[in-house]
């Protein structure tokens, strides 16, 4: 039997999603929790693995056992055994065709970002923060340009491993509230580090250091070094993982799960494949 997992984590408290052999990740604290509930080992793979000092509010992994135990069971028993910092928020029963990576079709991210002159206390380690004034509309311009299918290269790290830089950008959307503004991004898949990379070529632009045009010109240069440094992990979340409705997975409503509430000031981008 094959079971998916959705979880919410905080990332600061761990090196990341991938296992490692001094331990320290989400997948060993996850992997440890279904051994100890299950009696057995278990081990899991993820939709997306997620850097050190990122958090998620719906990752979505699975596994397979001969187990015989109810969902509630599942959720319960597992949580039992995670630290604090992490929770399986639902289990439901996929059959042996699902793959919590290869059949995904999009991933949606949100950075959150604190732009006031200030650094975060409360939001320590869960906001990025910026000091100087951004100009709104400027960057909502700019991420326009991010819609569609584009090679994604000069917002790659170095050390990716993705087959192809080439992603289907659905969504690119920002808004403000007060202090704090919000960038979510939904694609086909996203490179090592692309989100924190956008969003410091979009704060590049906001500061008014470029034109919104310059979003474009970094696409067709496919150049790292063109764009603007990347941006820390704090700010950044994995909000949901979109699937075929054929798996019947549970709908989140991830406006109730952030960290920081949002306004409702927002100008959105959306483009169908």
């Amino acid at each position: 039997m094959r079971i998916a997992l959705a979880l919410e984590y905080d990332g600061s408290r761990f090196c990341g999603w991938q296992k490692q052999p001094a331990g320290g990740s989400v997948q060993d604290a996850l992997q440890e929790a279904l051994g100890k509930f299950a009696g057995v080992p278990i081990k899991v793979v993820c939709a997306g693995r997620t850097d050190a000092g990122v958090h998620a509010l719906g990752q979505i992994v699975h596994f397979d056992t001969t187990l015989d135990r109810s969902l509630y069971a599942w959720v319960r028993g597992c949580n039992t055994f995670l630290p604090a910092s992490v929770a399986v928020r639902w289990a439901h029963v996929v059959g042996e065709g699902f793959h919590a990576r290869a059949s995904a079709l999009a991933r949606h991210y949100r950075y959150l970002l604190l732009n006031r002159a200030h650094r975060p206390g409360v939001g320590h380690a869960r906001l990025g923060w910026y000091h100087h004034p951004l100009r709104l509309q400027d960057m909502q311009e700019a991420a326009g340009l991010l819609l569609g299918e584009h090679d994604f290269s000069a917002f790659r790290a170095a050390e990716c491993q993705a087959v192809s830089p080439v992603k289907f950008m659905h969504q690119a959307r920002i808004e403000r509230n007060g202090d704090l503004i919000v960038f979510d991004f939904t694609a086909s898949a996203f490179l090592h580090h692309m989100v924190r990379n956008l969003v410091g070529s979009l704060v590049h632009v906001g500061q008014g250091k470029q034109p919104p045009v310059w979003i474009s010109s970094l696409l067709a240069s496919r150049d790292r070094r063109l764009a603007a440094p990347t941006f820390p992990a704090d700010g950044l979340y994995l909000v949901t993982v979109h699937y075929p409705a054929c798996w019947n997975l549970p709908l989140d409503d991830d406006t109730l799960l952030l960290p920081f509430a949002v306004g409702s000031r927002a100008v959105t981008k959306t483009v169908e494949r």
